[in-house]
């Protein structure tokens, strides 16, 4: 038993053997406690919330649960370590001083060293709690409220705004973080300062996309859902960022443009328009009499103006003398917000049926050949 105590009594980097197993085992009974709160809340506490009548518990829970995890696992280590003796040097008996060598300088530097990195780690995850729970809330009450407003504007506005509110909460949490770990904040923002000049000038494409999207909600030539063509891609808005915005195509790509190309070419929104023109061209047998070029045209507009989905203007014309065709030409305009293809599936199934009735015979290429 002598041995043991004399074993565990023996002094590595001046803290006992005994000293050392304490902390190792606080380190992991925080990990385990950790893990254990981890399992109770997934299992028992979510379940719980989830049969109250308000969302609020909910989102707390969800929001709060890493967060608080890692919080006691970082007090854990932190604990474990500040329970040791690093910094302090031996003392010899004798003479009464410090004993201070080149290991006891180099366990003073780790002893800060830890003091600060836990300082700036316990800010940081303190930060995380603060940024998810407001979000959260933000996404649960507020974004509901936006939404059914009557202005497009806000609901432009809140992603740029959510991600500007977490970037100014992480940017005071690490500045806190560090002020309180001992650094000069001041200096280091001066000196941010001095090279922002630099810093402007390498970003300057940034700060165009920036201004980009700043245009992009004052001048609103579109908004989020809205289709539109822009440099040949041709898709539905789905976010307006602060530095750029993401357009899905029509073959379901994701394509990321930078803002500063709305403000250098032409953006065409579709959505807008007030109606979709269709230009149809068919072309009858020279074997049609005036007659039934005649009729054809009149079903032809008959035809589009019954249909309820397309507008009243309407343009029929026998516009050309083709090589084995005479053509006619047909215009009208799909209304605001109906399905084009539709539409004109719709429309050319009624023309082949009406044509196919009345005898009138549609042309293909062929070649008359007389021989003497």
């Amino acid at each position: 038993m002598e041995a043991i105590k004399e074993f565990f009594t023996q002094k590595f980097y001046h803290n006992s053997l005994s000293d050392w197993a304490i902390s190792f085992g606080i380190i992991i009974g925080a990990i385990v406690i950790a893990k254990v709160l981890y399992w109770v809340i997934g299992k028992y506490v979510k379940k719980v919330t989830a049969k109250t009548k308000t969302q609020l518990d909910d989102i707390l829970v969800d929001k709060l649960e890493e967060p608080v995890i890692y919080a006691i696992a970082i007090l854990g280590f932190y604990w474990a370590f500040n329970r040791l003796t690093l910094g302090v040097p031996e003392m010899d008996v004798n003479t009464g001083e410090f004993l201070i060598g080149e290991d006891g300088e180099l366990i003073n530097h780790v002893q800060g060293f830890f003091d600060h990195l836990f300082t700036i780690v316990f800010t940081l995850n303190i930060t995380w709690l603060i940024v998810r729970t407001v979000d959260a809330l933000i996404q649960e009450y507020l974004v509901p409220i936006i939404e059914k407003s009557e202005s497009d504007l806000d609901d432009q506005l809140m992603p740029t705004i959510r991600k500007v509110f977490k970037l100014v909460l992480w940017a005071f949490g690490i500045i806190i973080g560090l002020n309180n770990a001992g650094f000069d904040v001041a200096a280091l923002i001066a000196g941010l300062g001095i090279g922002g000049l630099a810093f402007a000038m390498a970003a300057k494409d940034t700060v165009a996309n920036i201004f980009g999207g700043l245009m992009v909600f004052i001048d609103k030539p579109f908004k989020p859902q809205d289709r539109i063509v822009i440099n040949g891609i041709d898709g539905t808005v789905e976010e307006v960022g602060i530095r750029s915005t993401r357009i899905r195509t029509l073959a379901g790509r994701l394509v990321t443009m930078p803002n500063g190309a709305f403000s250098d070419s032409a953006v065409e929104n579709v959505t807008m328009e007030p109606s979709r023109k269709i230009t149809v061209n068919l072309g009858l047998a020279y074997e049609t009499s005036p007659d039934q070029m005649e009729n054809a045209m009149a079903y032809l507009k008959e035809i589009v103006d019954s249909h309820e989905h397309t507008e009243e203007k309407v343009i029929v014309g026998f516009n050309s003398w083709g090589d084995f065709a005479m053509g006619i030409m047909l215009i009208y305009y799909v209304k605001a917000g109906e399905d084009n293809v539709l539409v004109q599936t719709e429309l050319n199934m009624a023309i082949l049926r009406r044509f196919n009735e009345n005898g009138l015979e549609f042309a293909y290429p062929t070649q008359t050949i007389y021989q003497k």
